[in-house]
C-alpha cells in the first residue's frame, strides 16, 4: 500500500508540473544524447585509428642497385620504434601498383610499358602512430633507400581532429548534465512548495522523513532515466541511418560499432541518468525545510 502511495504521488507531481517535467528531461536528453555520440563517435575513431595503425606504413623505395635487402631489413626490424618490416619484390611493386591503378589506364600503359619504374620497396608499420616521424627519419639515412614516403601528416591530423572533436563534446556534455541536474532540482523545488501545506500535515501525523521524501527522488529518477532512454534510442537510431546510408564510403573507413558496445554503454548512459536524477532532487530535497521534521 505504501509503494502504490509513494508511486502515485511521485507520478501526480509529474502531471502537475508537465512542463517543467518536460524540460528537465529534455535537458537530460540533450546533454547525454551529446555524451552517447561521443562515445560512439570515440569507438568509430578508436577502431578506424587501430585499423589504419595495421594498414598504413612507411614505405622506403630501394635503390635498384642495393643488394643488401635482407641485412637492412634485419636492421629495421631491430629498431624499438618498429613492428614489422615486409619486403616488397619489384614484381610485387607492379602487380600492387597494377590493381592500384586499375580505373587509370593512362597509368596503367605507362607501367606497362617499362615496369622498373616500379622500385623494391620495404614496408615498415610502426609500433606507435606517433614513431611515423622518426621512423622516417631513419629510413632517410639508411644506405640502398631512395626515398620515403609516409602517411604520418594525414594520421596525426586525423588523431587531432578525433580528440578535439571529443574533447570539445565531453565539455558541452558536462555543461548541458549540470544544466539537466539544475533544472531538475528546480522542478523537485516547485513540486514540493506546491504541496507545502500537505508536507507539513504529513509530519504531523507521523510520516518519516523517507516516506514523505520518496516520491520527490522517484520523480528525479524517472526524469532522468526517461531522458537518458531517448538520447540513447535517438543515439541508435542515428547510428544504423548512418550506417546503412554511408555503406559506400572508402573501404579504409569503417562505421561498423560491435552491439555489445552499444548496449553496454547504452546502459551505462541509462545508469547515469538515474543518477542525475537522484542528485538533481537530492539537492532540493537537502535545501527545503518542508521534508524533513
Amino acid at each position: 500500500m505504501r509503494i502504490a502511495y509513494v508511486l502515485s504521488e511521485a507520478f501526480n507531481n509529474i502531471r502537475r508540473n508537465g512542463l517543467v517535467v518536460l524540460g528537465a528531461v529534455l535537458a537530460v536528453f540533450v546533454s547525454l544524447f551529446l555524451t552517447f555520440g561521443t562515445l560512439i563517435f570515440g569507438e568509430i575513431a578508436r577502431i578506424n585509428t587501430a585499423k589504419w595503425q595495421d594498414d598504413v606504413r612507411v614505405i622506403a623505395f630501394l635503390s635498384a642497385e642495393f643488394r643488401d635487402v635482407d641485412g637492412l631489413q634485419d636492421e629495421i626490424g631491430s629498431w624499438e620504434e618498429v613492428e614489422v618490416v615486409i619486403y616488397f619484390s619489384p614484381s610485387e611493386a607492379v602487380d600492387e601498383a597494377q590493381r592500384i591503378f586499375a580505373d587509370d589506364p593512362r597509368m596503367l600503359q605507362i607501367i606497362e610499358e617499362d615496369p622498373s619504374i616500379i622500385p623494391a620497396s620495404l614496408r615498415v608499420r610502426p609500433v606507435d602512430l606517433n614513431d611515423y616521424d622518426t621512423i622516417t627519419q631513419r629510413l632517410t639515412n639508411s644506405p640502398g633507400v631512395s626515398d620515403v614516403i609516409s602517411a604520418d601528416d594525414t594520421v596525426q591530423q586525423i588523431a587531432a581532429i578525433r580528440d578535439g572533436l571529443r574533447v570539445f563534446f565531453w565539455v558541452l556534455a558536462i555543461a548541458l548534465g549540470v544544466a539537466a541536474v539544475a533544472l531538475i532540482a528546480n522542478t523537485i523545488h516547485m513540486a514540493i512548495y506546491a504541496r507545502r501545506e500537505e508536507l507539513e500535515i504529513m509530519h504531523l501525523v507521523g510520516a518519516s522523513n523517507w516516506f514523505v521524501r520518496t516520491p520527490f527522488i522517484i520523480e528525479g529518477v524517472f526524469e532522468g532515466v526517461f531522458g537518458s532512454a531517448l538520447a540513447v534510442a535517438l543515439g541508435v537510431g542515428l547510428y544504423n541511418l548512418a550506417e546503412d546510408r554511408l555503406s559506400d564510403l572508402p573501404e579504409f573507413i569503417t562505421l561498423n560499432v560491435d552491439s555489445t558496445f552499444l548496449i553496454g554503454r547504452g546502459l551505462w548512459i541509462i545508469g547515469f541518468g538515474a543518477i542525475v536524477g537522484i542528485i538533481g532532487s537530492g539537492i532540493s530535497l537537502a535545501v527545503h525545510k518542508y521534508v524533513r521534521t
